[in-house]
């Protein structure tokens, strides 16, 4: 696999840094969870006693963040455990942390600390504001990124207010550029030999996110508004009611819209006006309220056959079990089954990145606490039995 080459030290907790190293690890790295000796990062704990969101004392959360991951277990806050830190890092590829900013340092365990032991070493570290600006210090999580990036404000509509998304991609977006920024100094060593640290900023992810809509705004000076499920430029680009549930339809450009008219047969649309994007801008409001008069008269699947038939964009608005169901998404292996300690398998989310020449993907069980902190200690630190032992017996690793 790509990635198998890489050993990553995994030190992050709850949702964006987790799901950072969670791509690396899909991608073939050796990821090895660095877990306090008690009770193990704070994931760990979330809906663990769920009857429905856990399965063998594992909450939803770890179960999906920490496939194929292994798990040692170090005291990073006493001289002995960093010491054993300090012997991983020198073979290894990637440190990779969420921890507020300040406490690598606090720790002794920042890039310079441990790039003086291999400069090779690539860091990175995933906070809500990143390293430098005047909110270093402040907490954050998803929805407050979210909040402050701009993007709630033009989720929902004028009737709703300012709407956070579904998935949790204030999170999930500075994971995603994490993983990106390591990828980015891996190839970078390749030319230089020495590593580097990576700082996202979960803020800046969400700022990036609003890409030519920002643009926009900086080109017109307006302010944009949430218009729900329509679009700032396109028409029609909605989201329709059918007889039993609702149809996007997403005609970009103006060939789709004369097709789509062609399909819809509503003779208001007919107008040689409305061929011209500007036009049917302006006129918004009373083209969706056209189709959406005309799409309740069917159910969802005879609308599919017939705007597919004519190649319109077009899809249902699933919920989760037709989602995760749908023959495309099976057919790309985008449900996998991930086998548990208990023996069960779990069903959650495959890998997106398809890789020609990477070997079909393995699926290991989530690591239980410190499962793996005497392997990983002989072979890649090189450690004998009696040595862990020793260090066990003085709480420095578990």
């Amino acid at each position: 696999m790509a990635l198998e080459h890489i050993t990553v030290l995994d030190l992050t907790h709850m949702l964006s840094g987790p799901y950072g190293t969670m791509l690396l690890t899909d991608l073939g790295a050796r990821t090895i969870k660095v877990e306090p000796p008690v009770g193990g990062e704070g994931t760990r704990r979330l809906l663990e006693h769920d009857p429905d969101h856990s399965r063998g004392g594992m909450g939803a959360y770890f179960l999906t963040l920490n496939r194929n991951k292994q798990s040692v277990c170090i005291d990073l806050k006493s001289p002995r455990g960093r010491e054993v830190f300090l012997d991983l890092v020198r073979q290894a590829d990637v440190v990779f942390d969420n921890f507020s900013v300040g406490v690598p340092r606090r720790l002794g365990i920042h890039h310079e600390a441990l790039a003086a032991v291999n400069p090779r070493i690539v860091t990175c570290s995933v906070t809500g504001f990143g390293e430098t600006g005047p909110d270093v210090d402040r907490p954050a999580f998803d929805q407050v990124v979210q909040a402050m990036g701009g993007g709630m404000s033009i989720t929902g509509s004028p009737e709703t207010g300012p709407m956070r998304s579904g998935i949790p991609i204030g999170d999930l977006g500075g994971g995603l550029f994490g993983a990106v920024g390591v990828l980015a100094a891996l190839v970078e060593r390749e030319r230089t030999g020495r590593g580097q640290h990576v700082d996202i900023s979960m803020l800046d992810a969400q700022v990036s996110l609003l890409n030519y809509m920002a643009t926009m705004h900086f080109l017109s000076g307006q302010v944009p508004q949430g218009i729900g499920n329509g679009h700032f430029v396109h028409v029609p680009y909605n989201s329709y009611p059918t007889a039993d549930g609702h149809v996007i339809v997403a005609c970009i450009g103006d060939a789709f819209f004369e097709r789509f008219v062609e399909c819809m047969d509503i003779a208001e649309l007919r107008d040689p006006a409305l061929k011209q994007q500007p036009v049917r801008f302006a006129a918004k409001a009373r083209i969706d309220a056209l189709i959406a008069q005309r799409m309740r008269r069917r159910t969802t699947a005879e609308w599919l056959a017939q705007l597919r038939e004519a190649r319109i964009p077009c899809g249902p608005v699933n919920n989760f079990a037709q989602a995760l169901n749908d023959d495309q998404v099976r057919a790309r292996d985008m449900v996998v089954e991930v086998p548990l300690h208990t023996g069960d398998t779990v069903r959650m989310p495959g890998n997106p990145v398809k890789l020609s020449a990477a070997r079909p993907t393995e699926w290991r069980a989530p690591p239980q606490l410190g499962e793996h902190t005497d392997r990983v200690l002989a072979d890649l630190a090189g450690y004998p039995a009696d040595r862990i032992a020793a260090l066990r017996s003085a709480g420095a690793v578990g």
